[in-house]
């Protein structure tokens, strides 16, 4: 028998999605994360924007060309957010939503809706050992923000956190060679009165590669930054969701800083790490943006040198403050986004163009047409050509521009 785990979304469900595999593989199940041929399919939907909640939909027919007898199991934000859609009368197919993933495995002879009600404390999930190269570990869930565009607050629940010592175990229960440390917002983790900067502390003697997933500016400061140097090999990659370079945009968010603070935050951590990437996330677009809201933005990119940027035209959520706003036009919306995106390729081959000729060092994860290919500390995309999938993490010299990131040759 064998099962396909496919995700949408975020670095939580892909967290979630490994705990699923690794579960399927232990009760006999050969197992894939590619939508392939199967007799049992798990969907791990995303609802962050309609056009995720689209797809997530879409891979029911899809999933029906490939074994039309399948057992389909959707589970997941969209599912959560809208249920109905994804309930197939043909008695082999099962809804879940986001709570209680962790007795998905129990239940799959099930079919039909079957949403757990909303919980207040961490749930742990049902496996814990990764099947990945980089093993993501989940240490939050929820968020407490309530941003105008988002409907994740309202689907995923309050902020809840994980404990250091169950976050520890599972580090070293998959002996990484680096591990990411992700949530729906990593920012507010609070264990019994334990921070996030607690948590990185108890970090400091795990003998691995560390990584953050996303982070608010606002945790953003020199007991953090000094936190982080203190680890044994913290990856110096900071994703720092911005949304947009304008006050008043920033307001109309309900994000709770201003573009100055966040060009502030930013060159405090080029002080503590100057080897740094920091990314992030814009909307584009968003209700009321004028031009010259759009071109603050453009502009707060210029002063704080992203190494690379995920852009995303404004999509309406029914359910979300923002969903009453006055939209813009489409056509407006892909104008800003494709200007975005120009700036986008430009702001990566610059990142590349400083580092041609120096050391970095990186992780392989896929051997694919000849190179193999993984990240650097700083989150560059490296390609050296032959295999090297076995190794660990490899010291190289970056030598050209090479697809989305850079060519490097093994020291």
């Amino acid at each position: 028998m064998k099962a396909v785990v496919f995700t949408l979304g975020c670095k939580v469900n892909e967290c979630e999605s490994d705990a699923l595999l690794f579960g399927l593989s232990e009760l006999g199940y050969q197992v894939s994360d590619k939508l392939e041929k199967a007799d049992v399919y798990i969907v791990n939907t995303c609802a962050v924007t309609s056009e995720a909640e689209k797809k997530s939909r879409q891979t029911y027919s899809r999933i029906k060309k490939l074994n039309p007898d399948a057992k389909i199991i959707f589970t997941g934000c969209a599912c959560q957010k809208n249920a109905q859609p994804f309930a197939k009368k043909d008695g082999n197919c099962l809804v879940t939503g986001v709570f209680e993933k962790n007795k998905i495995l129990q239940m799959l002879g099930d079919s039909g809706i079957k949403l757990a009600p909303q919980s207040q404390a961490y749930e742990e999930l049902c496996n814990i050992k990764s099947m990945r190269t980089r093993t993501f570990v989940k240490v939050q869930d929820g968020c407490n923000n309530f941003c105008t565009y988002c409907i994740i607050p309202y689907l995923r629940g309050r902020s809840r956190s994980r404990s250091p010592q169950k976050i520890i175990e599972e580090i070293i229960k998959n002996s990484p060679t680096e591990v990411v440390l992700t949530g729906i917002n990593l920012s507010s983790y609070n264990y019994n009165g334990i921070s996030l900067v607690g948590l990185i502390d108890s970090l400091k003697d795990i003998d691995c590669r560390i990584r953050l997933g996303s982070l608010e500016v606002g945790i953003i400061n020199e007991e953090f930054l000094q936190a982080l140097k203190n680890l044994r090999c913290f990856a110096p990659h900071f994703h720092l969701s911005l949304q947009s370079g304008s006050n008043a945009i920033l307001k109309k968010m309900n994000r709770h800083y201003t573009r100055e603070e966040f060009i502030q935050k930013a060159k405090l951590i080029k002080e503590f790490f100057p080897s740094e990437g920091i990314t992030t996330d814009i909307i584009v677009g968003f209700p009321n943006e004028t031009e010259q809201d759009f071109l603050d933005t453009l502009d707060l990119i210029k002063q704080v040198n992203f190494s690379d940027i995920h852009a995303f035209p404004f999509s309406p959520r029914e359910g979300t403050v923002a969903y009453k706003m006055q939209d813009l036009s489409n056509e407006i919306k892909k104008q800003r986004l494709n200007t975005l995106l120009d700036v986008k390729l430009q702001i990566k081959k610059q990142f590349v163009s400083e580092y041609i000729g120096k050391q970095l060092c990186f992780l392989p994860e896929e051997f694919k047409e000849g190179y193999t290919q993984g990240y650097s500390e700083n989150y560059m995309p490296i390609y050296v050509k032959g295999n090297f999938i076995s190794q660990k993490i490899i010291k190289v010299k970056i030598v050209a521009h090479y697809k989305d990131g850079a060519m490097a040759e093994i020291i």
